[in-house]
């Protein structure tokens, strides 16, 4: 009996997301996001075709930090699947102890990381798939180990439903 409700339930819900995601490209998208500070899972949300929220768990050497992204979508050059994003949010996590800022800063203890991060990049689509590509720039403003300013590139791939 469980069986047969958690199966009608999920069928039910994937009816439901495939209506929604008629409207727009996609409505989740679940990945990795590549940098050069911090690997890790990413999920987008999108709320409408223009809205969306990301958040990405990063690990890093010796620490791990999460972000959260409310980015906005808008179509470019007239490409099919392909759109300009936009946005900004804020990351916390930590790091130990060690070298960073390319070996010009030394921590002799743990740290809490804290700031605020911007985006701007571009996703694509790839036709006929659930894959998308994206490429973008992270600006990152850290205040919790001293304030320190930096631009980091990424490159995102998602699968979407």
């Amino acid at each position: 009996m469980k069986k047969g409700i958690y199966t009608l339930l999920t069928i039910g819900i994937l009816a439901i997301t495939g209506l929604n995601a008629k409207a727009q490209d996609y409505r989740t998208g679940v990945g990795v996001k590549f940098g050069p500070y911090e690997i890790g899972p990413s999920v987008k949300y999108f709320f409408d075709e223009k809205q969306a929220v990301e958040a990405i768990l990063g690990f890093r050497n010796k620490g791990a930090v999460v972000t959260g992204l409310y980015e906005m979508h808008v179509p470019i050059f007239n490409v099919d699947k392909l759109k300009l994003f936009y946005g900004g949010g804020v990351h916390i996590g930590g790091i130990d102890k060690g070298y960073y800022n390319d070996g010009r800063t030394y921590y002799d203890n743990r740290r809490l990381k804290f700031g605020f991060d911007g985006v701007v990049g571009v996703e694509y689509i790839l036709p006929q798939t659930p894959i998308s590509i994206s490429v973008d720039l992270d600006p990152r403003l850290e205040l919790a180990t001293g304030t320190v300013f930096d631009v980091a590139p990424a490159l995102g791939l998602k699968y979407t439903f």
